[in-house]
């Protein structure tokens, strides 16, 4: 008796174990659909009482969101804010009733996101999702991912090693470096001399080779103690650095000096200085440069 009895319990918990896995593969096969239907495919609908349960929550700051229509909400501005979408889920895997998916968001903001206007940037950002199952529909979800490297992408805020990559070539530039300066920049950069400069007859110089001889050399052979000073930096959105300094030096051919008031507007992409706008008083280096 008791052999049979311990028969049948084994029999029992192989049964439910199967059952519990069987369960688990169909939710998670559910899951996975209707979440391609949504954001790939556009399919708002699929968010229903079919797929989750009519007061699915999505666990968030500063509130939850809660109930079907919410969820359809939120997930709308992703629609609309969103070209070239492609949601992709790299790995997927779960327990009872407990799902945890990896994923992958690619897109173009190409529309109105939360308020936010379009920026034509381009995101790929990763998370994880915890999601938690009741009798095969979403019970709740919670997101966990990077919001300032997706902030970023969107151009809404800027790499905060900025500030460090444009000191670094200013401090390059006062010891001569010059192979640093130009090795900071992008092999593609736009680079503009102030309206009005003499060397802004080369405008706009691309790539660092047209820097180093359109402007670089130029200064170097010109001008005696060439000096960039009380250069202030800036934190600009959209990637951008804004320096304030002052030119001093005294132009070669004529004798005379400098102290003039200079802004530097510089742009950068993955640490590299893809734009340089300067700001000059130019009616101060013109004078020195007239006889």
């Amino acid at each position: 008796m008791k052999k049979l009895t311990l028969v049948l319990t084994i029999a029992f918990i192989s049964m439910t174990a199967f059952a519990q896995k069987n369960n688990i593969n169909k939710d998670i096969k559910m899951y996975t659909q209707v979440w391609d239907d949504v954001i790939n495919k556009g399919d708002i609908n699929q968010i229903n009482t079919s797929h989750f349960d009519e007061n699915v929550i999505g666990v968030s700051s500063p509130e939850n969101m809660v109930g079907i229509e919410a969820f359809k909400a939120y997930y709308q501005n992703f629609l609309t804010g969103f070209s070239e979408r492609i949601f992709e889920i790299v790995n997927v895997f779960g327990q009872n009733d407990n799902i945890m998916k990896h994923w992958r968001f690619k897109g173009k903001h190409t529309g109105d996101f939360f308020g936010i206007p379009a920026t034509e940037k381009s995101v790929n950002i990763e998370g994880v999702t915890l999601v938690k199952m009741k009798n095969g529909k979403i019970l709740q979800e919670q997101d966990f991912m990077d919001n300032s490297i997706f902030l970023m992408q969107l151009g809404l805020t800027s790499d905060p090693n900025n500030m460090t990559v444009i000191d670094n070539l200013y401090k390059a530039f006062a010891i001569g470096d010059i192979p640093t300066v130009l090795g900071g920049m992008d092999a593609k950069i736009v680079w503009n001399e102030a309206e009005g400069n003499a060397y802004a007859d080369g405008n706009p110089y691309i790539g660092p080779d047209a820097v180093l001889n359109g402007v670089f050399a130029r200064v170097g052979g010109e001008w005696d103690n060439f000096k960039l000073n009380n250069i202030q930096l800036h934190e600009m959105s959209n990637d951008k650095v804004l320096a304030k300094l002052r030119y001093t030096g005294t132009y070669k051919k004529t004798g005379k000096s400098i102290d003039a008031q200079v802004a530097h507007l510089w742009t950068l992409k993955d640490g590299k200085v893809i734009a340089f706008q300067q700001y000059v008083d130019t009616k101060k280096l013109n004078d020195a440069l007239s006889n």
